[in-house]
């Protein structure tokens, strides 16, 4: 499996204060990946980038990524493990910070290091 950064943006923190009901959903996520084995980080470091990047928006759009210039706000991350980009897209996908705030997320693959 490989690794991948699932980074979360919004357009403005400042309005955004989750409700305990959100913060659960959000736990039951990333519980759900890591019941998986999945889960490889919660955000504690800075990783380098390989390969491409795929940008999902709120509406399940898919863009191609990176981008040399951003102009939302970074949130966190995580990183997670799958099998291909196609399928951190869709774990992507089912984070309910697009219930809860829009946004977006970036999914990039780990730079594997031997």
């Amino acid at each position: 499996m490989k690794e991948f950064a699932l980074i979360f943006r919004l357009k403005d923190i400042s309005d955004f204060r989750p409700t305990p009901e959100q913060m659960q959903e959000r736990m039951n996520w990333l519980a759900g990946i890591a019941s998986q084995n999945m889960l490889v980080d919660k955000g504690n470091t800075l990783l380098p980038f390989a390969g491409s990047a795929k940008h999902v928006q709120a509406d399940h759009s898919i863009t191609d990524g990176a981008y040399t210039e951003i102009k939302e706000f970074i949130s966190g991350y995580i990183v997670i493990k799958a099998d291909n980009i196609d399928q951190a897209v869709e774990i992507a996908k089912a984070n309910p910070i697009f219930k809860q705030v829009g946004g977006s997320i970036e999914v990039r693959e780990v730079l594997q290091r031997d």
